[in-house]
């Protein structure tokens, strides 16, 4: 896997945790509480892919050979369903339904860690069908989500209802993007 390709990876992977950051950001109004909230959403971004990849690892044999249908599957399925639900959200914000938003305790912002970082377990398989070095891949995805994260929430305050909906549907595109790049190659080269 190219430097590229994981590079875009770790954006696509990264949006969830970018959104949900612009909002803690419009609201977290200790410093310390958004470095915090950023190092989770890495580590959590980065521990992920590590449980998927193992358990991946299991079925390698058998994984590597269906290892394009298996990417274009899993980063399908996970970019088209950041795209719907940012479409969604998009269009509750065009009806001005958006709902209140409270400061978030350290429980919620790891509960935020984990729920953006599920997809992030499912591309761990990916990797171990796709032979990846997991270790430094792992390490790159969590610095790329905590550098996105905390972007996110110090520029929450400015540009949480500009993009907050939008950021979900560019990683979507991409997540989307890479699965039918690793296809075509698989199959056809």
């Amino acid at each position: 896997m190219s430097f590229v390709e994981l590079f875009l990876i770790a954006v696509g992977l990264s949006m969830d945790a970018f959104a949900v950051s612009i909002g803690n950001g419009t609201v977290i109004k200790h410093k310390k509480k958004a470095v915090f909230a950023a190092l989770m959403f890495g580590v959590f971004q980065a521990g992920m892919p590590v449980i998927g990849y193992f358990l991946g690892s299991a079925f390698a044999e058998l994984i590597k050979q269906y290892a394009p249908i298996i990417a274009l599957a899993v980063l399908g399925v996970i970019g088209g369903k950041m795209m719907i639900e940012s479409i969604g959200d998009l269009r509750t914000k065009d009806k001005n339904e958006e709902p209140a938003v409270r400061e978030p305790g350290i429980g919620a912002i790891m509960i935020q860690a984990v729920a953006t970082s599920i997809d992030a377990l499912v591309v761990g398989v990916s990797f171990a069908a796709m032979s990846v070095d997991i270790i430094p891949a792992v390490c790159f995805i969590g610095i790329v989500t905590f550098v996105i994260s905390l972007v996110g929430v110090f520029g929450g305050v400015k540009f949480g209802q500009l993009l907050g909906a939008k950021a979900s549907l560019i990683g979507g595109i991409v997540l989307v993007g890479i699965g039918l790049k690793a296809f075509i190659e698989g199959v056809f080269f």
